[in-house]
């Protein structure tokens, strides 16, 4: 009786460890397949990554035509980014308004090092938020957003590239009928700065012939 009653146990012990078994195997597949790739250790002591501009230099006044064909291409190095960005964000801010660079609404690869952009054909696309003629702050975040706080590994927003952007005048012909507002008041100011000369020269001939007389008067 003794030995049944153990037997029975132990096929239910037996029962248990096989459905036991398939569960556990389940599961463990189901974290590979559901798992995301573990983010990489930061250190102790880690800085937080930030950005460099490359293009333009940052200590240049760089200034940009709002203009067809004319494009401009902004680059940057990484440093000290030990997690790498799933994305980046670039925007330029202007007069309160955030205007996006780049093909892609502001949004391009986390490891992308450079964008173009083509202002005059944001200007046609968008009427209702024109690009303006003023200084610019070139806005490059992560994941984190613009106002992320630096988190040692993680990438840092940058803020530091300030630009201007205008809007060149088109050439107007002279025989349109332009006139130079300012031009009719310079030139009697022209032509009495041409004839100072002669008569600065006519004053010195004059003294001179003065002083020749006298002195023959004089002998």
């Amino acid at each position: 009786m003794d030995r049944q009653l153990d037997l029975q146990r132990r096929q239910q012990n037996g029962n248990a460890s096989v459905s036991a078994s398939p569960s556990a195997s389940i599961s463990g597949s189901a974290s590979l397949v559901n798992g995301s790739t573990p983010l990489p250790t930061v250190p102790t002591g880690a800085q937080a990554g930030s950005i460099t501009i490359t293009m333009p230099p940052i200590q240049s006044n760089s200034y940009y035509k709002i203009a067809p064909s004319e494009y401009v291409t902004f680059g940057w190095n990484f440093s000290s980014i030990i997690v790498t960005p799933t994305a980046l964000t670039v925007a330029a801010v202007a007069n309160g308004n955030t205007y996006p660079i780049g093909p892609t609404d502001g949004v391009i690869s986390g490891t992308a090092q450079s964008v173009v952009w083509y202002p005059y054909g944001y200007q046609t696309a968008n009427p209702s938020l024109p690009l303006v003629q003023a200084s610019y702050t070139l806005h490059i975040w992560a994941q984190g957003g613009p106002s992320a706080f630096p988190t040692p590994g993680y990438l840092e927003p940058n803020s530091e590239l300030v630009f201007a952007m205008y809007t060149p005048q088109g050439y107007t012909p002279l025989s349109s009928g332009w006139q130079c507002a300012g031009c009719s008041g310079a030139l009697p100011q022209l032509k009495m700065n041409s004839a100072l000369p002669g008569v600065v020269a006519m004053i010195i001939i004059m003294l001179l012939s003065g002083f020749t007389t006298l002195r023959r008067v004089w002998d």
